[in-house]
């Protein structure tokens, strides 16, 4: 499933206005994580320094800071709360690159692949702490304990969303797809902003700024599934994710026009994992409405998180529009890279 990261990681604020008469948000970000990561000599010092060596361009912090800044929240806190998500951020890409195969990770060797995977899971398992360590000290500067839970919820959806992916079965359905795909993209997008209004006592716009990440989460999912059948996402062949049996929306929803009898044929396939008749089944997907059908639900998916978007607090609506912005343009590029006879037109 995609990894946001090289989208967002374009994401930039007005960084004087984020920490006004102070360096730049990146740098300020970056010498506040070389403080708390693991001294010289120390053990996973060197894992971590090579790993924060391209720290991309945090967008999740940068999230957190621009919104405490338009809502008045204490720079300290905020500074630790950005940070806690920034380090659970990093722990679920050493880990997703271990399960995946991933061997580079941001232009550069992923963890595990230059240092061994028992490395690469200890410094994920270090970052996780570190995360709820900062977590807390953000709670303890603001008077807001309920930061810690906020955390904790955000892993935990996250964590399931990873496990389900294993699960190839489950990958069959609509809305296990729907499921994985909100729960490994929106929580970690989600919680920069949940936590800053619930330090600014505006807690009840927590439920709708998950579901907008939600929402906005899936259409771009769905485009860059979109696109994989398009050969258009950067992957190596044209419908590699039916070969790798990840969970792809044009994939689910062309199982579900299926007859009875050719859907298990298809099942007995895709669960066999084998790579066998694996062109032939790309070819049926391609010629399919699949790639229509996926595009029109992507749309409403945009309009309900447009929607949503509508009902927040006016600041955080400034600092989500540049991400919103972004996403939408990949989803309209997946639109453009059909085909007339599967245009949504």
């Amino acid at each position: 499933m995609t990894d946001l990261s090289p989208l967002v990681n374009s994401y930039a604020v007005d960084e004087a206005a984020t920490l006004p008469g102070r360096q730049s948000t990146t740098d300020r970000l970056a010498e506040f994580i070389a403080a708390r990561l693991p001294k010289a000599g120390q053990p996973l010092a060197e894992a971590a320094s090579h790993h924060f060596a391209k720290p991309g361009k945090m967008l999740r912090a940068k999230m957190a800071l621009r919104a405490s800044h338009l809502l008045n929240v204490d720079r300290a806190a905020a500074l630790h709360w950005a940070v806690a998500i920034e380090m659970l951020h990093n722990a679920s890409l050493i880990h997703d690159d271990i399960c995946d195969g991933d061997q580079l990770r941001r232009g550069r060797p992923a963890v595990w692949s230059k240092y061994g995977r028992d490395v690469a899971l200890t410094l994920g398992d270090w970052l996780v702490a570190l995360s709820f360590e900062l977590a807390a000290e953000a709670a303890q500067r603001s008077q807001t304990p309920m930061l810690v839970k906020i955390l904790a919820d955000h892993m935990k959806t996250t964590t399931m969303g990873e496990a389900r992916e294993f699960d190839i079965q489950r990958s069959c359905s609509w809305q296990s797809y729907v499921e994985i795909a909100a729960d490994k993209t929106a929580p970690l997008l989600t919680a920069p902003l949940e936590g800053v209004a619930a330090m600014a006592l505006h807690g009840g716009a927590s439920a709708t700024i998950g579901a907008y990440f939600r929402c906005l989460g899936n259409a771009y999912q769905i485009a860059n599934d979109i696109l994989n059948f398009r050969g258009d996402d950067g992957a190596a062949t044209i419908g590699s994710d039916l070969g790798r049996r990840a969970p792809n929306a044009v994939v689910v929803l062309y199982r579900d026009s299926l007859t009875a009898e050719k859907r298990a044929r298809f099942d007995s396939w895709y669960a066999s994992g084998s790579s066998d008749q694996l062109g032939w089944w790309q070819e049926a997907v391609m010629e399919s409405a699949a790639m229509r059908v996926a595009a029109v639900r992507m749309h409403g998916m945009l309009d309900e998180s447009e929607r949503l978007a509508a009902s927040l607090p006016e600041e955080l609506v400034e600092v989500i529009t540049p991400v919103q912005q972004m996403l939408e343009q990949v989803c309209q590029r997946s639109v453009r890279a059909l085909t007339p006879q599967n245009s949504v037109f």
